[in-house]
């Protein structure tokens, strides 16, 4: 399978999304297209692939890039039919920017970034980000996507993601309403009602998409491996508020299911 063929997800994919909170899609944009953001991230970070020994950071981060490579990459056919058939056909913002950007360097060091955490959608403008938001109806966030720009293996820094987080957290958040609650609130127990799920890690190579539902519970981890690990975590936006008169995507229809709601 290519980037170039618009496959529709299968409903296996779809149900599975809803269960597990997430679908891996390899070759979901271009290799090349891949090896052309990698060149643009390495000139913006000041360092070079051939000299390892300038690599004395954990972690280095970029804000989003939206030069025509990054674009391209976020609106493949493919990425394109799978927002779709996620998050409802209509109610995405086509991506004109991919970022941010955590560019992680083998190390011994630790970055101190490695807590499990809900990335959050709202009340961003609050200085604290620990006030920021989500809410049961994922107001500003269709999905949270993870782009592989480099080949990733279990050593290489994989994020780490809590196998059907998504619905114990839909269920935190559903006494809250719309109003939400912060990220301090929703830390306050450590996540503990996810403690027991299982760990999946975000592997693939170059191109490589993790299309997740926005309340899954994930991880960065230490890279043991050799090569820099380059990995975009963008949000895809949505294009309305919810409407209780369209349809359930199978976003909602998973939040709908955890909290014991009619279909």
């Amino acid at each position: 399978m290519t980037a170039s063929q618009d496959t529709r997800l299968t409903p296996d994919q779809v149900e599975h999304f809803i269960n597990d909170g997430f679908i891996k899609l390899p070759d979901a944009f271009p290799r090349d297209l891949a090896e052309a953001c990698r060149a643009e991230l390495w000139a913006d970070t000041g360092l070079s692939s051939s000299r390892p020994e300038t690599w004395t950071r954990p972690v280095i981060r970029l804000g989003p890039k939206s030069s025509p490579p990054f674009v391209a990459a976020a609106n493949t056919p493919r990425l394109r039919a799978a927002y779709d058939a996620l998050a409802g056909k209509g109610r995405w913002i086509a991506p004109q920017a991919l970022g941010t950007f955590p560019i992680r360097f083998p190390s011994t060091q630790s970055a101190g970034d490695d807590g499990w955490h809900v990335d959050m959608s709202f009340g961003t403008d609050s200085p604290d980000f620990m006030d920021w938001r989500a809410n049961v109806t994922s107001r500003g966030r269709a999905l949270l996507m993870l782009f592989l720009f480099s080949d990733t293996g279990p050593d290489d820094a994989p994020t780490r993601i809590r196998r059907g987080s998504h619905a114990a957290i839909a269920r935190e958040l559903l006494p809250h309403g719309p109003a939400g609650a912060t990220l301090r609130q929703l830390s306050a127990d450590g996540y503990a009602s996810t403690a027991d799920c299982e760990i999946a890690l975000a592997t693939g190579t170059a191109g490589t998409v993790y299309l997740c539902h926005p309340f899954v519970v994930h991880a960065a981890q230490p890279h043991h491996g050799t090569a820099p690990r380059f990995m975009a975590q963008p949000p895809l936006l949505p294009a309305m508020d919810f409407d209780p008169a369209l349809p359930p995507s199978p976003v909602q229809i998973a939040i709908r299911r955890a909290c014991g709601l009619p279909l």
